[in-house]
């Protein structure tokens, strides 16, 4: 389970920050795991969460300069928080009510549903925000179901939408139950979006529980997308030769952390794993990010629904060095060439900074987002 400030009612929190050697200061995230693998040093430090907004599983958080805060609820919509505290509802899933617009295509299922937004860096004069959801529909091409990415403008106060356009409608999803842990229907949608600093658009999308697909040149799963403002492919991607060419790095389980290095542009993922070792990743492009989870290939023999992320011994407890040994996050055996940034095990989970400093975490179990800022 995620470690985050969830169900707990003291104001002041302790977290333990474990940091492996060398140490790396990765911006906008929090590595608030326990018991980092390789562990030499800790640092208490003493904060102040406060319940900044109740929602129902809160997912993603993207800010304007003035603390305006839009937020995403997976089985509800998108909304958005001015700063006098008031909440407009702005797009909503199909059957639910209360929103300025509904899209019925929209919808939640296990861990799918509406998931990141992101702020365009000239919204002050395109009023832009994008927003990745689950959709249905006879039009979609894994079962009737995708993964999508829109584009709308938001009106000036701030309470509507108009202009929505799918930009990227052919995502990959889980369509059916497989014979896995958490094996039911949207497993492993990634979700995150960001612009970074050159100005694309970067987008997450985990491997579906499909095991060809990290390493597909044409499946949209397990990827890395960079893209323009239309969902089209950015300048200067560089997947390799047969690659659908918005594929910024290809290779990975679930990432649904994305920063970016002040300074650099470097790009950072943090991926979630099968039991063991969440990865943070310093992306190449058109690298791999080592994540092959295909039966029959690479030594390992068949696996439940052709799917060896939780294998062996998938249903059961066993060492975490041992099934990593296994079915390692990053396959520096059969990608010896690609792997260029040292990993850790962990949990790792997203959170965002906000325009006042202040650290925002969405804790989907107690559904609160909460505003983190250090002790007095």
């Amino acid at each position: 389970m995620p470690h985050t400030v969830s169900q707990r009612k003291a104001s002041q929190v302790s977290f333990a920050l474990r940091a492996a050697k060398p140490t790396y200061w990765l911006p906008s995230i929090v590595l608030a795991a326990s018991g980092l693998m390789g562990a030499s040093s800790a640092m208490a430090l003493n904060v102040n969460a406060e319940v900044f907004q109740t929602s129902e599983s809160p997912w993603d958080m993207a800010f304007l300069p003035d603390g305006t805060m839009f937020f995403t609820e997976k089985c509800k919509g998108l909304s958005v928080r001015l700063p006098s505290g008031s909440v407009s509802k702005l797009l909503g899933v199909g059957g639910s009510t209360g929103y300025a617009a509904t899209k019925n295509d929209l919808f939640c299922d296990g861990q799918a549903g509406v998931q990141g937004v992101a702020v365009d860096p000239d919204f002050a004069k395109n009023g832009f925000v994008y927003l990745y959801s689950s959709s249905k529909g006879s039009n979609r091409t894994y079962g009737g179901y995708n993964n999508i990415v829109m584009r709308m403008k938001v009106n000036s106060s701030l309470n509507g939408v108009s202009d929505i356009v799918e930009i990227i409608n052919d995502l990959g999803y889980k369509p059916l139950k497989s014979n896995h842990p958490f094996g039911g229907p949207g497993a492993h949608n990634g979700g995150r979006v960001r612009f970074g600093p050159d100005g694309f658009l970067y987008v997450t999308i985990g491997d579906n529980h499909n095991g060809a697909g990290p390493q597909s040149p044409t499946e949209l799963r397990g990827k890395l997308l960079r893209v323009d403002r239309d969902g089209k492919a950015a300048a200067g991607n560089n997947p390799p030769a047969g690659f659908d060419k918005r594929i910024f790095a290809y290779g990975f389980r679930n990432p649904q952390g994305i920063a970016f290095r002040p300074g650099t542009g470097d790009v950072y993922l943090s991926e979630n794993g099968p039991w063991h070792s969440d990865e943070v990743t310093k992306v190449v492009n058109g690298g791999n990010g080592g994540w092959d989870p295909r039966d029959n290939v690479n030594g390992r023999p068949a696996c439940p629904d052709n799917y060896c992320g939780y294998s062996p011994n998938q249903m059961g407890a066993m060492p975490q060095a041992e099934r990593a040994k296994f079915m390692p996050m990053t396959d520096t055996k059969t990608y010896p060439k690609e792997l260029l940034w040292p990993t850790f095990a962990g949990r790792f989970r997203h959170i965002s900074q906000g325009p006042d400093g202040a650290l925002y975490v969405a804790d989907e179990a107690s559904g609160n987002i909460y505003r983190v800022t250090p002790a007095k």
